[in-house]
């Protein structure tokens, strides 16, 4: 009687066991499934936000915050030179760049300018080729550098020159070229700040009597604008360079540096 309600009382264990393991097995099957139907889930709508996004970067327009270089002229320089009488409201003006359809009078750096072209020798001045002035208003004042170099044999300088190097911040820039021949050059900034003005009213007599600049200089002038917008692919919008409302027609006289090499 012993033996058998033993047995029993196993058999019971055993049964409640098979169970329980049945029921781990089960819990562990849902969970799985339950990891991937979470997964399947993310995965599409991460699809799906990837679609929507990639539908806004292919679209036409879009917001956004750009800065736009505009170019609002180019002009041919003819000549450098100096007001041949004082500008109304223009005292400090020291040097006009001459172009064929404006003057661009100096207001701040011209002393500068003046005397580092008036002091050097012009066959041996290289101004820079690339004049580019920023008009941060488009009210007809301008600011920028100009930028010019100096060069010639290393036996023909002087102690002079290097002192004169020296009082107008003049830095060495020899190139490779340079020294194949023996040369030394200097190169000069200068910050500006000017206006512009109409063409100069003397322009044909010093076209007809002053020789061309022994190479052409192009000076041009832009402005730049930031801001939020909704833009279109290939929309631009042009702008004219305006000149001083109180801007006067005047003469001009030209320095020696009107033949620059």
């Amino acid at each position: 009687m012993t033996k058998n309600a033993g047995s029993m009382n196993k058999e019971k264990l055993n049964h409640m066991a098979v169970k329980i393991l049945n029921l781990k097995a089960f819990s562990l099957k849902t969970l799985h499934l339950k990891t991937l139907l979470t997964g399947a889930s993310l995965a599409a709508l991460l699809a799906s936000s990837g679609c929507a996004t990639s539908s806004l970067l292919d679209s036409s327009s879009h917001v956004s915050t750009t800065t736009t270089k505009s170019v609002l002229s180019e002009d041919q320089i003819v000549a450098f030179g100096r007001p041949a009488q004082a500008l109304p409201k223009m005292p400090n003006a020291t040097m006009v760049i001459v172009g064929e359809k404006n003057s661009y009078v100096l207001t701040q750096g011209g002393t500068e300018m003046v005397g580092l072209l008036t002091n050097l020798t012009p066959k041996n001045i290289q101004v820079d080729n690339d004049m580019s002035f920023y008009v941060p208003n488009n009210d007809g004042y301008f600011q920028g550098e100009m930028k010019l170099s100096y060069a010639k044999l290393k036996d023909e300088f002087k102690r002079s020159d290097y002192q004169f190097f020296l009082q107008n911040n003049g830095k060495e820039c020899t190139s490779d070229s340079d020294q194949r021949i023996n040369a030394q050059r200097f190169c000069f900034s200068v910050p500006v700040k000017g206006a512009i003005y109409p063409q100069v009213s003397n322009l044909s007599m010093i076209q007809s009597n002053y020789r061309a600049l022994s190479k052409p200089y192009t000076v041009s002038f832009y402005t730049q604008s930031q801001q939020n917008q909704v833009s279109r692919r290939g929309a631009n919008t042009a702008q004219k360079l305006v000149l001083l409302p109180f801007a006067l027609a005047f003469d001009v006289v030209t320095f020696p540096f009107q033949l620059l090499e």
